[in-house]
C-alpha cells in the first residue's frame, strides 16, 4: 500500500496526479472551459399594422460577438402548437456578427433595432420570412446569441416573456389597391421603400418598375403585383388570405434585380401561379376607382 516509486512519492499519489493532468488536457475539459454567452434582452416599439421594431440588447459581460438569431410566431399558434422557428407556424431571421460590414456584432450592453415585417437587407442578415406581419395580432419572440470559437451559444429566451401586438386593423375586411393605382398616386404611398426578394428598392425605383413594360419577363409582372400587394398591406389591408404567397414570391425573386433597375429574368411559366394569385386577391378586393395601368 505504501510502496515508493524511485524512493519518493507513493504510487497512489503519482497516479492521482497523472489522472488530474489528463483531465485538464482532455477535449471535454477544453469545451467546458469555454464561457456561455448571456441571452440578449428584447424590447419593442413603433408598432404598425404590418411591422414591429424589435431592439436586441446584448448581455453582460460578453455581448454578442457573433451576432444573434430572432424567432417569432403568433401567440395563438404558439399556444396551439408550441414554439416553432420554421414555416408554416414560425419564422426566424439570422443576424451574423462576423459578416463583413455587419452591424450585428454587439458589445456588452450594446443594442441594435430591426424591423420585423419589413427587414432591412444588409450585411449579415438572412431570413426565409420577409413578409409583413398581420394587423391586430399578438406575436411571441425568442432570441439567442450565436456561439463561436471563444464562446458557447446563449440559452434561448422565454417567448412568453417577449410579446408584442401589431397596430389594430383599421378596415373591416380586405381593401386593396391595384398596381395601376399606386403607379398613378405616389403621394398616397404609405412607405418610401419596399423589399422585393432580398433587395431593398426606393420609391423612385419601384415607380420605374411599375412603369416598365413586361415584355415577356415574368419577373417584372410578379414584382409589380408584389409591389401592389405590399403597398396595400402597409396601407391597412389584411394580408391573411395571401400570407403564404408573398414569402414564396420573395423567395423566388431572391437576389434578382428587377428591370429596369437590373437585368433579372424569370420565365412567365415559373411566376404565373404566384402572379395570378396576387392579381386575383387585389382585383377581388380592389377599393380604388382608378385601377388603370
Amino acid at each position: 500500500m505504501n510502496a515508493k516509486i524511485n524512493g519518493s512519492l507513493p504510487r497512489a499519489a503519482v497516479l492521482a496526479c497523472l489522472f488530474a493532468l489528463a483531465a485538464l488536457l482532455s477535449p471535454a475539459a477544453a469545451v467546458a472551459a469555454k464561457p456561455t454567452l448571456v441571452t440578449p434582452a428584447l424590447s419593442f416599439s413603433n408598432e404598425t399594422q404590418t411591422t414591429i421594431d424589435v431592439t436586441v440588447t446584448a448581455g453582460t459581460p460578453y455581448g454578442a460577438p457573433y451576432g444573434f438569431s430572432l424567432q417569432w410566431m403568433t401567440l395563438d399558434d404558439y399556444l396551439a402548437h408550441g414554439f416553432s422557428s420554421t414555416l408554416p407556424f414560425g419564422c426566424e431571421a439570422s443576424f451574423a456578427g462576423e459578416a463583413s460590414g455587419s452591424r450585428y456584432k454587439l458589445a456588452a450592453g450594446q443594442s441594435v433595432t430591426v424591423t420585423v415585417g419589413d427587414f432591412t437587407v444588409d450585411n449579415g442578415f438572412s431570413t426565409i420570412c420577409q413578409g409583413p406581419l398581420v394587423c391586430g395580432t399578438t406575436y411571441v419572440f425568442r432570441v439567442f446569441a450565436h456561439g463561436g470559437a471563444a464562446y458557447s451559444i446563449s440559452p434561448k429566451s422565454d417567448p412568453l416573456a417577449a410579446q408584442d401586438t401589431t397596430a389594430p386593423c383599421t378596415k373591416s375586411g380586405t381593401c386593396t389597391l391595384s398596381q395601376g393605382y399606386w403607379k398613378n398616386h405616389p403621394n398616397d404611398w404609405p412607405v418610401t421603400s419596399l423589399t422585393l426578394g432580398n433587395v431593398l428598392y426606393t420609391e423612385t425605383q419601384l415607380l420605374a418598375i411599375l412603369n416598365s413594360p413586361v415584355v415577356g419577363n415574368g419577373l417584372i409582372s410578379l414584382a409589380r403585383q408584389v409591389i401592389a400587394a405590399k403597398l396595400s398591406i402597409d396601407a391597412g389591408s389584411d394580408p391573411t388570405p395571401i400570407a403564404g404567397v408573398i414569402p414564396t414570391a420573395d423567395a423566388l425573386i431572391g437576389n434578382l434585380l428587377v428591370p429596369p433597375i437590373g437585368g433579372g429574368f424569370l420565365d412567365p411559366s415559373v411566376t404565373g401561379v404566384l402572379t395570378s394569385a396576387l392579381d386575383d386577391w387585389i382585383t377581388a378586393n380592389d377599393c380604388s376607382t382608378d385601377s388603370s395601368e
